[in-house]
């Protein structure tokens, strides 16, 4: 069944979400990157899917190779940096896809959720436009606290409860008769080239550079003045052996439960 694709909506002089991607420069594209062992769990769970619709696309990062891809990103400066061997995405918005009912196999939105200005309306639309799976990463922001960044930065789990829905709301949005969402924790290896937060579980001297911090965007709503306290703090620990005395066991760990969840609803593909 092809898919209509309605007239995009006029450019916007704010951005569409709660950060401006056009402040943070190429450099987000270096530090978050595809890792292949998350991208096997996102691709599963698009199961049969021949169309998959991708919300909050950025520079396309999981997005299948091996099917139609019809991206949706509102903000100007992640489509420019969208690399050739990605479709050109949309310039459209989560709580207004210009696609047709039923218009897609799949749809997925990867960590973008919290961003969206009204989410419920966005997993409405979601459900709208997508025959069968919903494939949603986001973040469980009460198992985020067990990470030991959050003695550092206490503000940053704070962040966490503002901005990220709880991950019962996302099941109960996705959820439908025919199935109910599942909740998948995801475990992220000591390697992980993604680099949100906790992708670092194990190597806190990254935390030390900037274009480390300035690709994760929660920094941008912890205040002033604590992102450098935390960087200072930080450095002296480990200077000192305090960081390896205290946490020292997270490097031995091959692989980390983080707060990452692969939640997939939506209706079984026949």
């Amino acid at each position: 069944m092809p898919h209509t694709l309605h007239p995009a909506p006029s450019p916007r002089s704010q951005p569409a979400g709660d950060v401006n991607y056009g402040q943070l420069g190429a450099g987000y594209t270096a530090m978050r990157r595809t890792d292949p062992r998350i991208e096997l769990h996102v691709h599963a769970a698009l199961g049969s899917a021949r169309t998959v619709l991708n919300v909050g696309a950025g520079s396309g990062s999981y997005e299948p190779t091996d099917r139609e891809v019809i991206a949706i990103e509102p903000s100007a400066a992640m489509r420019e940096l969208r690399p050739p061997t990605r479709v050109p995405a949309i310039d459209a918005v989560a709580e207004n896809l210009p696609l047709a009912d039923k218009g897609v196999d799949a749809s997925m939105a990867l960590i973008t959720v919290h961003q969206w200005r009204d989410l419920h309306k966005g997993l409405a639309e979601l459900r709208r436009v997508t025959r069968g799976p919903i494939v949603i990463l986001a973040f469980d922001n009460d198992a985020f606290e067990r990470f030991w960044l959050c003695e550092y930065a206490p503000e940053l789990a704070a962040v966490q409860h503002k901005r990220d829905p709880s991950i019962q709301t996302l099941v109960d949005a996705i959820s439908t008769p025919a199935r109910r969402a599942t909740v998948q924790p995801i475990h992220v290896p000591i390697d992980c080239i993604d680099g949100f937060v906790e992708a670092y579980y194990a190597r806190p001297e990254r935390f030390l550079d900037p274009a480390v911090t300035r690709a994760q965007s929660a920094w941008n709503f912890v205040g002033e003045g604590v992102l450098d306290r935390v960087v200072k703090q930080l450095a002296a620990d480990l200077a000192s052996g305090s960081w390896e005395a205290a946490f020292g066991i997270w490097r031995k760990m091959p692989m980390y439960e983080s707060s990452l969840r692969l939640i997939v609803g939506g209706d079984p593909l026949p």
